[in-house]
C-alpha cells in the first residue's frame, strides 16, 4: 500500500492511525479526499458513524473484513456481554501488533513482513504467524540477524508508539526481550474510537 493510499485512508476517517505508519495525513489537507473534499460538509448517518469506528480498528490493525469478523466471533465465545473489551485484548495480543508495539517496526505492515520472513522469535522460537494471539507472560525478540537491519535499528532508535502499559522491556541473556504482562483493554488502543459504535455495527450484521 502507497502512502498517497494510507494518507487517503486516513483523511477520509478524519483521523490519523498509527498503524499505517508515517504520520502526517491530516498535517496538510484535514479534509476528505476528493476533488471537492475540502467543500464537503455532508452529515453521516447512524449506519455510516457505525461503519466509521469499525473501519478504525480495520486499517489500523490491517486486516481484511472476514479476519475482523473472525475475531468478533471469538471475542463473543469469550465474553459475550462486553465482548469488545475481549475483541481489543485479542487485536492488541496479535504478534505482529505486540511487534509493532515494542518499536521492532513503524507500521503494522512492517511488523507482519518481519514476522513472515522468520525474523521474530516467540518464547525462544522463531514462529511466522502475525495473527498468532500471544499468551501473558510470552517474551517476543528479534532474531539477531534483523536486530541489526537499519530498519529495525531507526524503528527501535524512534519509535511510532510509546511503550504500552501491558508490555515490558526485559534482559534474558544478552538481548532484550519484549515481555506481555497482561492482558490489554480498551485504554491501550492507540487511537480514538467508540466502541459502543462498533458492537452496534455488528449487532446489526448479526454477527
Amino acid at each position: 500500500m502507497s502512502n498517497r493510499t494510507r494518507f487517503k485512508m486516513q483523511r477520509a476517517l478524519g483521523l490519523e492511525l498509527p498503524g499505517l505508519g508515517k504520520p502526517g495525513a491530516l498535517a496538510k489537507r484535514s479534509y476528505p479526499p476528493g476533488q471537492h473534499g475540502a467543500a464537503r460538509s455532508k452529515k453521516l448517518s447512524g449506519f455510516g458513524i457505525q461503519l466509521r469506528e469499525k473501519q478504525k480498528l480495520l486499517f489500523h490493525y490491517g486486516l481484511r473484513e472476514e479476519q475482523l469478523r473472525r475475531f468478533v466471533r471469538d471475542a463473543q465465545r469469550i465474553q459475550r456481554s462486553n465482548w469488545i473489551e475481549s475483541l481489543i485484548g485479542l487485536l492488541e495480543r496479535r504478534l505482529d501488533n505486540v511487534v509493532f508495539r515494542l518499536g521492532f517496526a513503524r507500521s503494522m505492515a512492517a511488523a507482519r513482513q518481519l514476522v513472515s520472513h522468520g525474523h521474530v522469535m516467540v518464547n525462544g522460537r522463531i514462529l511466522t504467524i502475525g495473527s498468532a494471539v500471544l499468551r501473558v507472560g510470552d517474551f517476543v525478540r528479534l532474531t539477531e540477524y534483523a536486530s541489526g537491519m537499519q530498519a529495525t535499528v531507526d524503528s527501535r532508535e524512534s519509535p511510532r508508539l510509546p511503550l504500552p502499559g501491558y508490555l515490558q522491556f526485559a534482559m534474558q541473556g544478552a538481548t532484550d526481550h519484549g515481555v506481555l504482562l497482561m492482558q490489554p483493554g480498551i485504554e491501550h488502543v492507540p487511537f480514538e474510537f467508540d466502541p459502543r459504535q462498533v458492537a452496534e455495527y455488528y449487532a446489526k450484521l448479526g454477527v
